[in-house]
């Protein structure tokens, strides 16, 4: 009874394990509705008239909130050691408490905690209320559309960091010829680029195309040199976004064959992008 007890819990608070259940989704609906009401109301409280109208609801709401996260907690480390990795019912829950969504759990109720001990209502620990809002990725990872995400992120990797890798270097670039630009020629008026860390400022907002204009070129060159610079950064960092466009495409290709392409031995998926097919024997 015990251990078929602690797998439906472990279960139900796992939806990667449990799938369809009716339960399983009402406790993680639940649960996400509840955290977004809570990042509303923290949210909220930062307007004076609405927070001094509604103290007192909003302490009770965020007390009801951290006992419920709280149960739910235990509960999760409660029933962690029902996987394999976890196994010993010491230093299996030891090893999940320390683990990342365990952890983002943890930061999720102790600044109440720590607010009733302290006794002080630091703006630190408000603030760290909002890390509830990281639980909907955790709750969230499991659907599909947040594996696909993923996904694409991690496949794509490599052609990711070298893209921003490239970025970092064409602001250092961009912010030298710009220093050296403005200080070639005297000017009456003294340059805003003091410095080159100064000017990697301007080269982040301007190749960005964000253009502040707290910062801008005086010289005729430095203009000049300014718009090959622009065209250059809408160019460039464009291509992250075809990076992570041509990531998704591959993988709706990849979702909508598995669909089709099914081992006839076992029924799997077959894993197409490695190359792997089963055996005779569906091994």
């Amino acid at each position: 009874m015990y251990k078929v007890t602690k797998k439906k819990v472990h279960g139900l608070l796992h939806p990667e394990i449990v799938g369809d259940e009716r339960w399983d989704k009402i406790i993680n609906v639940f649960i996400i509705v509840l955290i977004i009401l809570n990042v509303v109301a923290v949210i909220l409280e930062t307007v004076k008239s609405i927070n001094n109208r509604y103290e007192e609801f909003f302490h009770y709401f965020d007390w009801i909130s951290v006992i419920i996260f709280t149960i739910e907690y235990i509960l999760r480390v409660w029933s962690s050691n029902h996987e394999e990795k976890y196994k010993h019912s010491v230093w299996g829950r030891l090893k999940y408490m320390f683990s990342a969504g365990a952890l983002i759990d943890l930061i999720a109720i102790a600044p109440s905690y720590m607010h009733s001990i302290i006794g002080i209502d630091l703006r630190v620990l408000r603030m760290m209320r909002l890390m509830r809002l990281f639980r909907l990725f955790r709750l969230t990872a499991y659907m599909k559309s947040a594996q696909m995400i993923t996904n694409v992120f991690k496949k794509r990797a490599n052609e990711l960091a070298l893209t921003f890798i490239l970025a970092a270097l064409l602001i250092i670039i961009a912010s030298c010829i710009i220093y050296f630009t403005e200080h070639l020629y005297p000017t009456e008026k003294t340059s805003l680029f003091t410095s080159i860390p100064a000017t990697i400022w301007w080269a982040i907002v301007t190749l960005t195309t964000t253009g502040y204009g707290d910062m801008i070129p005086l010289t005729d060159l430095g203009k000049f040199m300014s718009g090959i610079i622009m065209l250059t950064g809408v160019a460039f960092f464009a291509l992250p976004a075809g990076i992570i466009t041509a990531g998704f495409l591959e993988e709706f290709r990849i979702n909508r064959i598995k669909k089709t392409h099914k081992c006839p031995n076992c029924g799997e998926d077959l894993n197409l992008e490695n190359n792997h097919h089963h055996d005779e024997n569906g091994k």
